[in-house]
């Protein structure tokens, strides 16, 4: 379980959403809160609806893979937002807020600064040069089928890692809010998951996805809003008034302990800012939109709905000192010597029946459940696609896989993938997720990122550096990560690190982005001469669009 304190904490990316498995795991399950159970059943049966509705819609790989390129910037936007909100953002950072003030801001704005990256860098080439995955920007020029299997196996990692990440989350809220057993929680969020993927694809996952997101942004809003008026909706008064009772006192609202470490604290900022760019769930996102301009839009629109809940989640965490920390109803911290201390990871939770009742509480309830279905589907669909399209017909079937035994394999993978989640969220119900989920987000930034962005604006990058930089980006991350305090002390129960710092971003991206340059350079070979020539093809296309004006008829 968790050692770390909240200063080691603010270090870590993700650990937050650890602390969140961690405390509810401590906590009695409650009684069944029917409200909450009625309320996921509604989402539930009209997510089903949307399957079935979908499932007639998906004829082909298109479809299957991007919705047919048929969704607008605005859905998509929207649909992006949904996918990177997880309950971790909801339940983690407001209770990050609660504890640490300013810092939880500070952490909101690391994770939100890989948005600018995406929409100037990356968006419009992803658009113009994509089609169904990331791996098909990486491989234009280089050798399809080595390339193609560095770019799944690495994308796999990512999403493995946070498949667990998000299924321990799952099965921990589920069984303190639904009062359902931890295993039966894990499997209802697995078959689910499988049901919408497997059935209705790239569509029915983007519609979870939106609806997920308008009721996460409604329900967040909600709150804030009732737990604001108690302040007369004055952020003055608020900020007065929590500064008074909490622990922090002024140096709430002062940059703390994440500035203590500075190397862990850039090391924190460049994963949460460049995975997001290489998280491969996020990335497929882009080719379901008709064009690059749509894809700019989705970012933009993105960015918007992501920069607002994150002040709403602020402002929640905030309300939360006062409205659950000074109310002895709530476990949340406690009060000593007039000063609030500690703090749990169901502060929005409780916020909300402090502010709206069982009513509110159940809905809030059933929106962390939808967010986690909605992220676990995405990232399945992601996984499905590495091993259905870059794989097997790619590498396997060199391009010769006809659509229907495409989408077969990919609803295979789906399953497998859903009996794996499953599996590893039951095998890993006691373990730290925190170093799961940063693992996640350090390959995504060592291994995916500088193979990606090199591709689309190096003229020099050779199959050779692509690879070298790949695969070590992906295990000098991995390796890190293992070597940390998060692993090798908390998990594996060795004395001291072996790796004084827990964030691998700083160390693997550099000898990633070396590899593939130095592995580049020297590579002198015929094929290497003509997959540079080939840059001037892919510079045209990336920046004209030609050729990519749909998805279905790349």
């Amino acid at each position: 379980m968790m050692r770390k304190t909240l200063t080691a904490l603010a270090f870590s990316a993700f650990s937050v959403a650890a602390m969140a498995a961690d405390a509810v795991a401590q906590t009695e399950k409650q009684a069944t809160n029917w409200h909450a159970i009625i309320m996921f059943c509604i989402f539930v049966t009209m997510t089903m609806g949307i399957t079935y509705w979908a499932a007639s819609r998906t004829k082909s790989t298109a479809d299957f893979y991007t919705a047919g390129g048929g969704i607008t910037g605005f859905q998509n936007g929207l649909a992006i937002a949904g996918d990177y909100m997880s309950a971790a953002t909801l339940l983690g950072l407001t209770a990050m807020v609660y504890t640490q003030g300013y810092d939880g801001y500070i952490y909101m704005l690391c994770f939100f600064a890989g948005w600018p990256i995406i929409l100037f860098l990356m968006a419009e080439r992803l658009r113009n040069l994509g089609k169904f995955t990331f791996s098909d920007i990486t491989a234009y020029r280089l050798d399809q089928g080595k390339v193609r299997t560095m770019a799944a196996i690495s994308s796999l990692t990512v999403v493995c890692f946070y498949l667990i990440a998000q299924m321990v989350g799952a099965g921990q809220l589920i069984k303190l809010l639904f009062g359902l057993e931890y295993n039966v929680a894990i499997f209802a969020v697995g078959i689910l998951m499988m049901v919408y993927v497997t059935f209705g694809g790239m569509v029915a996952t983007t519609w979870v996805q939106i609806i997920k997101a308008c009721m996460l942004l409604s329900g967040g809003t909600l709150v804030m809003v009732l737990a604001m008026s108690q302040f007369n909706f004055s952020f003055t008064t608020l900020l007065e008034k929590a500064t008074s009772v909490h622990k922090l006192g002024d140096k709430l609202m002062y940059p703390g302990s994440l500035l203590k470490d500075p190397v862990t604290a850039i090391s924190l900022g460049l994963g949460l800012m460049f995975g997001t760019a290489g998280l491969p769930h996020i990335l497929m996102r882009f080719f379901t939109v008709t064009d690059a301009k749509e894809a700019r839009k989705s970012v933009l629109y993105a960015s918007g709905f992501v920069a607002y809940f994150f002040n709403v989640i602020f402002l929640m965490g905030l309300c939360g000192i006062l409205i659950v920390g000074q109310n002895p109803e709530f476990f949340e911290g406690g009060v000593v010597g007039g000063k609030l201390i500690g703090g749990g990871n169901m502060v929005a939770m409780h916020l909300s029946k402090a502010v709206g009742g069982n009513m509110l509480l159940g809905f809030l309830a059933a929106v962390a459940f939808a967010t986690i279905l909605a992220v676990v589907s995405g990232l399945a669909l992601a996984g499905a696609s590495a091993i259905s399209h870059d794989i097997y017909a790619r590498v396997i079937k060199k391009g010769t896989a006809s659509e229907a035994a495409e989408i077969r394999v990919s609803k295979i993978a789906t399953i497998c993938l859903g009996f794996v989640a499953i599996i590893l969220g039951i095998l890993f119900e006691k373990q730290n997720i925190a170093f799961m989920v940063g693992l996640a987000f350090g390959v995504a930034a060592a291994a995916n990122f500088p193979v990606l962005i090199l591709s689309m604006y190096w003229r020099g990058l050779t199959t050779r550096g692509a690879l070298f930089g790949g695969y070590g980006g992906l295990i000098s991350a991995v390796l890190f990560v293992l070597f940390s305090k998060s692993v090798w002390v908390d998990v594996l129960g060795n004395p001291a690190p072996l790796f004084p710092y827990t964030q691998p971003a700083l160390f693997a991206m550099p000898i990633a982005f070396l590899l593939a340059y130095i592995f580049s350079k020297t590579d002198s070979s015929v094929r290497a001469s003509k997959e540079i020539e080939g840059f001037e093809d892919q510079y045209v296309r990336a920046q004209t669009g030609y050729g990519a004006s749909s998805a279905s008829n790349h």
